[in-house]
């Protein structure tokens, strides 16, 4: 079974709100509208989510052009880091650099980076085994889990090296199940243009 696993893009930041119920931005939607142009889309037999709203808004926008079934999963979830709450970004960054370097400890009571990618590969399988006979999925979360995962499928050691690339997510990988093996590496899911013959 093919399975592509993509990270939701561009939120709406509210401080106020908490992070799991932040939504798709209308720059998010717009750049997951043209993840759908690829025709692996319309093939997916079923879709695969995070309860958190951000990753619900982007398997919608999946689920109207192939027409299958949006599945939420708790473990699909991002790190938990609700014992800190919303960060500044600077802020932000620098803690992710150090959930992933210390993937053993709680950094100021995160979840720790093994315990999430256990999470994250356990989740992956119960989607794989819940899809039966489907010949293609799609996984929509989050992008320091997505990396954990990463890791997890190349056979190396935790290390934010495997980390969506940086900016404002909206990026995925394409793997093998059962056999768990790498396919395809990072790929944003609206690449610029590279133009041609006019």
């Amino acid at each position: 079974m093919l399975v592509y696993f993509i990270t939701h893009p561009d939120v709406v930041v509210d401080p106020a709100v908490p992070v799991p119920r932040w939504r798709l931005s209308p720059l998010g939607l717009e750049r997951m509208a043209r993840i759908v142009r690829q025709d692996w889309v319309q093939y997916l037999g079923r879709i695969y989510c995070s309860e958190e709203q951000k990753a619900i808004d982007a398997a919608e926008v999946l689920a109207r052009v192939c027409r299958a079934p949006v599945l939420r999963l708790a473990g699909l979830g991002e790190n938990d880091r609700s014992a800190t709450g919303y960060l500044p970004k600077n802020e932000f960054e620098a803690m992710a650099n150090e959930f992933f370097r210390r993937p053993g400890e709680s950094v100021q009571g995160w979840e720790t980076a093994t315990a999430a990618q256990s999470r994250i590969v356990g989740a992956a399988r119960q989607a794989v085994a819940d899809a039966g006979r489907s010949a293609s999925i799609a996984i929509v979360s989050h992008g320091a889990v997505g990396g954990l995962l990463m890791c997890h499928l190349k056979r190396v050691p935790i290390s934010r090296d495997e980390d969506q690339p940086a900016g404002s997510g909206g990026n995925y990988f394409r793997f093998e199940m059962p056999a768990e093996r790498l396919l395809q590496n990072w790929l944003p899911i609206d690449p610029p243009s590279t133009g041609g013959p006019s």
